[in-house]
């Protein structure tokens, strides 16, 4: 009886095991199909038209004395919805479903944090744009943002940098290497750099505004 028993337990207890394999392989295969579809839940707003599938990015207005901030929003903003695949960029007016233009109204770079000497520490840019999306045919407003800020920071001393913030590692920076930049040359590398993440996070947020119809 007792050896009865024991293969009685040995075969539920397998039984469950298997019932558990079965589990967690079906958990694995829907995590993995959530991943592979993940696309999806990123994807366009159920408002927006699903008639537009092509957008001609119109160049930017440039309404700042910042020389070059128009062509590189502008390709930004190219790059970013290619990127995506949400649409498609077109090179020509008349194979678009819509037209996106805008307006750079501010592009602006003014110190955020001084020392007791009145040095500067910290800079900060600011970034405001007007965009629109419009369809082509017929002439209809499908989506608008306007005043839309962005802001990053930069360093305006090598005092200023905090070597183990995650921005400073992303770049590499450690103290030594601070030692080798004068002051002005930190602020003009830093300034570059926050100038490229600042266009970079712009287009990436004004992309998903634009596709949420938001």
């Amino acid at each position: 009886m007792q050896r009865l028993a024991l293969a009685a337990g040995s075969r539920v207890s397998s039984k469950m095991k298997l019932h558990v394999r079965k589990y967690v392989a079906i958990q694995i295969c829907l995590l993995a199909l959530v991943a592979g579809c993940g696309y999806q839940f990123t994807g366009r707003g159920a408002a927006f038209p699903s008639d537009v599938r092509t957008v001609f990015v119109d160049p930017l207005v440039n309404r700042t004395k910042e020389v070059g901030i128009d062509r590189e929003m502008t390709m930004a903003l190219r790059t970013e919805i290619n990127r995506k695949g949400l649409l498609r960029v077109v090179d020509r007016l008349e194979d678009a479903d819509a037209i996106l233009s805008g307006i750079i109204r501010t592009f602006d770079s003014r110190v955020v944090g001084i020392n007791r000497h009145d040095e500067a520490l910290q800079y900060e840019y600011l970034l405001v744009i007007d965009l629109n999306l419009r369809r082509r045919a017929p002439d209809e407003l499908l989506w608008r943002t306007q005043g839309a800020r962005f802001i990053d920071q930069y360093a305006g001393s090598r005092a200023a940098v905090v070597t183990t913030s995650p921005e400073s590692r992303a770049l590499g920076y450690q103290s030594p290497d601070l030692r080798r930049f004068t002051d002005v040359q930190l602020t003009e590398t830093q300034k570059d750099e926050a100038r490229s993440r600042l266009v970079q996070s712009a287009a990436h947020d004004l992309h998903m505004r634009l596709v949420e119809l938001f």
